[in-house]
């Protein structure tokens, strides 16, 4: 656990550990580099392959090109699908479109779209706790959109409806705030007494990690500076996690230079942690931003080791140029003979 002196009047930042880029968006990220380095450029990708602008912008400089729909993609091209999941109806477009495929998914995402099927096979009701219109969101709710409804905070919990009170499930995003989803599934549990808790917790080990960090420096830091894009939903919770742990305030950045210096007054100790989409090299801008106005010294919070790592996506195994051009191949054959 992190070691946080008593305030001495000095100027500090209390840096939190761990910080930045999970497992499954090193990863994703990784998975478009070899992607690219493999087949060569273009490498479509389905949506941001992480919520970052910094690693949209590095990608698309190497090669990659981001869509917001299968159907944009030209045939007989690789798309990849980002590392919040899709619908099993976004894998038929992408075949229909024959297109080759490379699976980003995070397997932490990937466990709850199981859980998710297994559940509406056992004929349950699922109430996926989450924010409406999330990527992830959406691709859960497409591997059983008939047993799935979404349940977007406590003030959700009173309009929810099911068929059969004794077999309810609750699932949730993996990048929520951990204090404000089980206070969903309290709401959820005094409605439904018997409501079913998935196997393990949902809500990924790296945002409850980060999560943590910032609890334990919120109480002493003033101001804390997140560094994470504003459609980055785990980056968005660090912010309200701050400011309920005690931060007399809370910004989120994407660069150092959105940093407004009339935060610092009357600041004496700041907070900095970044999501977990977030490369490394933004959060080393902002301690260099901080230390050029004073705050040199800075103390590691840390809150947990993180060790896990996933393998590459399997796709990335094969010569998947050659696979699509089979797909086209394929096709134009199959015209020829009707012909």
């Amino acid at each position: 656990m992190g070691c946080m002196t008593a305030s001495s009047g000095r100027r500090r930042v209390l840096l939190a550990a761990p910080r930045g880029y999970c497992a499954g968006v090193d990863r994703a990220v990784i998975a478009v580099e070899k992607a690219l380095e493999q087949y060569g450029a273009p490498i479509y990708v389905r949506h941001e392959i992480v919520h970052n602008k910094y690693v949209v912008q590095t990608l698309e400089k190497k090669g990659a090109i981001f869509v917001e729909q299968t159907e944009e993609v030209p045939e007989g091209n690789i798309v990849m699908f980002s590392a919040h999941g899709v619908a099993p109806t976004v894998h038929e477009e992408a075949e229909r479109g024959r297109l080759a495929t490379i699976d980003a998914t995070c397997p932490l995402v990937t466990k709850v779209h199981k859980e998710a099927i297994r559940y509406a096979g056992e004929d349950f009701d699922i109430l996926l706790i989450g924010h409406e219109g999330h990527e992830e969101v959406i691709g859960t709710s497409g591997e059983a959109p008939d047993h799935i409804q979404l349940v977007d905070g406590p003030g959700d919990v009173e309009k929810v409806e099911v068929r059969d009170p004794s077999k309810v499930v609750w699932l949730s995003q993996t990048t929520l705030s951990v204090d404000e989803t089980m206070e969903t599934v309290g709401a959820l549990k005094e409605k439904f007494p018997l409501l079913v808790s998935p196997p393990s917790d949902d809500i990924c080990y790296a945002t409850q990690n980060r999560q943590l960090a910032v609890k334990q420096m919120g109480a002493e830091a003033e101001l804390v500076i997140v560094v994470g894009s504003r459609n980055s939903s785990n980056s968005k919770r660090l912010v309200e996690v701050a400011k309920l742990a005690g931060s007399r305030e809370a910004y989120l950045v994407d660069f150092a230079s959105e940093i407004d210096e009339a935060w610092l007054e009357g600041v004496e100790t700041v907070g900095v942690t970044s999501g977990a989409s977030v490369p490394e090299v933004l959060v080393e801008e902002v301690l260099e931003w901080l230390s050029q106005r004073g705050y040199e010294d800075v103390e590691l919070v840390r809150a947990a080791e993180e060790s896990i790592t996933f393998s590459l996506p399997k796709e990335l195994r094969r010569d998947l140029r050659e696979e699509a051009a089979a797909l086209v191949a394929a096709r134009t054959g199959q015209g020829a003979t009707g012909a």
